[in-house]
């Protein structure tokens, strides 16, 4: 019987370690990312090759995943002091730093070598210099103060461009104003997030709402200017002619709707109401793209 008993200990220990491995990963939020990229190569194709997609869906999560581990390496220590994270890989003891280093470089390496073997060296680049912004700049930068917000929008609206140059191998307007909308929706979405976990922010020295106050008008003020923006650039898929019409009423009705949640954000200055521009926010980006994708076709 010992020997059977010792192979069960082990099977499980290995399952333990295989779900630790995908909780680093963040899938989630990492398919997030890659379904954001596809948006971008399919609206610059008239017909979309489908091995390059889920080339394409495989490099963005390989890269993206590396960029959350080097995020989770970063801040072990901070996830410790926070409700939310103290039971990740890496707090948590289930995983070390090695294993999550040699992971993070194994999906790297696999992102890159996607990207160039698939697509282009201007993807790729595009792809590494967001790993680097998101890792090494916003990552350090969530203890120094909301300037991390900006910094992180900018890798965080990366994908939808990175989707379209990996398509054209060449850069423009058209990416430049996939990259806009996705800039500007960041704001109201990370400050609604930091709104909700302000406290839990807050033990690990994170400050990342705009007013020195934290939840209050003017940080309400500031999240309802940066949903404004979403209105005009919402329009300039179409106005560019990269879709259609009824893509433009879309995004409008969305962006009004977004815009809503703002104003109610500003009156009550409540999580709750936080939380509904935080569900806003997951709605807006997906339909919005989903019908720049119909329109077109």
């Amino acid at each position: 019987m010992q020997p059977t008993e010792s192979k069960t200990i082990q099977t499980v220990t290995l399952s333990e370690k295989a779900k630790a491995y995908g909780e680093l990963l963040k899938f989630r939020l990492s398919l997030f990312v890659a379904l954001s990229g596809a948006f971008g190569y399919s609206l610059a194709l008239h017909r979309i090759d489908w091995l390059q997609l889920g080339m394409l869906l495989l490099g963005s999560l390989a890269i993206t995943g590396a960029a959350n581990i080097i995020n989770q390496i970063i801040e072990r220590d901070s996830d410790k002091l926070m409700k939310r994270t103290a039971g990740r890989p890496l707090p948590s003891g289930r995983l070390s730093v090695q294993e999550a280093a040699v992971f993070g470089f194994v999906l790297f390496a696999v992102g890159c070598y996607i990207f160039l073997a698939f697509f282009n060296l201007r993807s790729c680049a595009l792809s590494v210099l967001s790993l680097l912004l998101y890792g090494f700049v916003y990552t350090p930068l969530k203890k120094v103060g909301p300037v991390a917000v900006f910094v992180g929008a900018l890798p965080g609206a990366f994908p939808p461009m990175i989707g379209w140059v990996a398509a054209t191998n060449h850069f423009g307007l058209e990416p430049g104003i996939l990259f806009a909308i996705q800039f500007f929706w960041q704001f109201p979405h990370f400050w609604a997030i930091a709104w909700v976990a302000d406290e839990d922010y807050s033990r690990a020295g994170i400050k990342l709402l705009p007013a020195a106050g934290g939840k209050n008008i003017q940080t309400a003020f500031q999240i309802m200017i940066y949903t404004l923006f979403l209105l005009p650039v919402g329009w300039l898929p179409y106005a560019m002619g990269m879709t259609g019409f009824h893509s433009g009423i879309v995004a409008t009705v969305f962006g009004i709707l977004f815009l809503a949640q703002t104003f109610h954000l500003m009156r009550k200055c409540t999580d709750r109401a936080a939380l509904q521009i935080m569900f806003g926010s997951f709605l807006y980006l997906p339909v919005v793209q989903i019908a720049f994708l119909l329109d077109k076709m």
